[in-house]
């Protein structure tokens, strides 16, 4: 788990390195605005492979595998019907962030040329994600690995012969991403294929049932709702980013790639407690559930403070790669203090978040957020907003510690008062 998300934020990193190396400031603050807001959108999805991840290590750990059957291809209709609605609606996603944003003509006409394309890769990506949570649902840790690791390679491969060797620009790396997801969709068909058959299920003999997708939808309503909240938090940020200019939106999005790489990392370590956890309490076994969340919280912490350590060693060095632009470059290690110190700050945050995935819980996530929005991001924003930038940053650091205490106060109450199982 740990291994594959890792490799995760290279997508972002390559395509940053590449449009970062080219003549003007504009180019990746114009991809930053567009990639920006099709990860935006793309993680507000990521409630279809919280849910489907929660309900199939539930089902896998009760030994259920037409249960399993019945909430994969239920799963499947939901991200096929939300991939859809999205690329419907792009047209006026795009006016409203460009409405937001304030940013110049020549940075909206890339972001605008990233996004038009980047959404059409909708229907894959979502549905990567459902066979990603049915992988982890179900122990498989090399599936999303070997998943993760060829999207990369392709999307690698393709944005340098697209942007580098072919100039197509920005709509060369957004193509990239494209057939990076139509081609890892391919794979992840064939891997849940290989998996059923480890374990003796067969595909036929089962429909998504009323009921199935019923209890999804409630679930999926409140992950979605908290997902909506954790990314008006990151919008705000790229929005408000943009009206402090472009080099200063060019340089947070250099450093969100810090944290893009955190939190996958620790999201590696959040996978597996939503595997484990999640498998315990289909199981009934109450200490091996709790034994599972004290193990994710030793080994989080292990890397958050590893994190910490090597982003104050080579934090300056990263950046320097991303771009060689020299006002983004200045920036971005004007504000690296804050990226150095976050990962210890951001950990419970992340790996509870896995712990109530597990429980599929979701009710006390999606509270969670909205304490942490609302009294954890806006409050603070609002009293130092005339630090700029960085009043910016000490927002999504209170947001980030805020999440994690309500989650690991509520989690201690739902443990002492013996409620796990229910």
């Amino acid at each position: 788990m740990i291994l594959s998300n890792i490799s995760v934020p290279l997508l972002g990193l390559v395509d940053t390195a590449v449009i970062g190396h080219l003549s003007s400031a504009h180019y990746l603050a114009g991809i930053a605005l567009g990639s920006g807001s099709i990860a935006i959108l793309f993680w507000l999805a990521s409630f279809l492979r919280m849910s489907t991840t929660g309900v199939i290590a539930q089902a896998f750990g009760a030994k259920d595998f037409v249960r399993v059957k019945q909430l994969l291809l239920s799963s499947l209709f939901l991200s096929l019907i939300f991939s859809v609605t999205l690329i419907a609606l792009s047209p006026v996603l795009m006016s409203l962030i460009e409405a937001l944003s304030g940013a110049s003509p020549q940075v909206m006409s890339q972001a605008n040329s990233y996004f038009s394309i980047r959404i059409m890769s909708a229907p894959a990506a979502l549905s990567n994600l459902v066979l990603l949570g049915l992988m982890l649902g179900m122990h498989y840790g090399k599936g999303p690995f070997y998943l993760v690791l060829f999207t990369n390679i392709v999307n690698i491969f393709l944005d340098v012969v697209f942007v580098l060797v072919l100039d197509f620009g920005v709509a060369g790396a957004a193509w990239a991403s494209v057939i990076a997801d139509y081609s890892a969709l391919v794979l992840a068909v064939c891997l849940v294929k290989k998996l059923f058959a480890r374990h003796g299920v067969s595909w036929g003999g089962s429909l998504p049932s009323k009921e199935s997708i019923a209890g999804l939808l409630t679930l999926n309503r409140d992950i979605f709702i908290r997902s909506l909240l954790l990314q008006l938090c990151f919008s705000f940020m790229t929005f408000y980013g943009a009206r402090l200019g472009e080099t200063i939106l060019a340089a947070n999005a250099v450093l969100l790639n810090f944290l893009m790489l955190v939190s996958f990392a620790l999201d590696g370590i959040a996978y597996a407690a939503e595997a484990k956890v999640g498998a315990a309490k289909g199981e009934g076994d109450v200490q091996q559930l709790h034994l599972w969340v004290k193990v994710s919280v030793w080994w989080g912490s292990i890397f958050a403070i590893g994190y910490c350590v090597f982003f104050a060693i080579f934090g300056s060095t990263i950046i320097g790669l991303l771009t060689n632009i020299p006002d983004v470059i200045k920036a971005a290690k004007l504000y690296l203090p804050w990226l150095i110190v976050l990962p210890i700050i951001a950990m419970a945050c992340f790996l509870f978040d896995g712990v109530f995935v597990g429980l599929t819980r979701a009710k006390e996530m999606r509270n969670s957020m909205f304490i942490a929005l609302m009294v954890g991001f806006f409050v603070p924003f609002y009293l130092t907003m005339e630090w700029g930038n960085h009043g910016l940053w000490f927002a999504m650091s209170c947001f980030m510690a805020t999440r994690g205490l309500t989650l690991v106060y509520r989690y201690k109450k739902i443990f002492d008062q013996g409620a796990l199982l229910q």
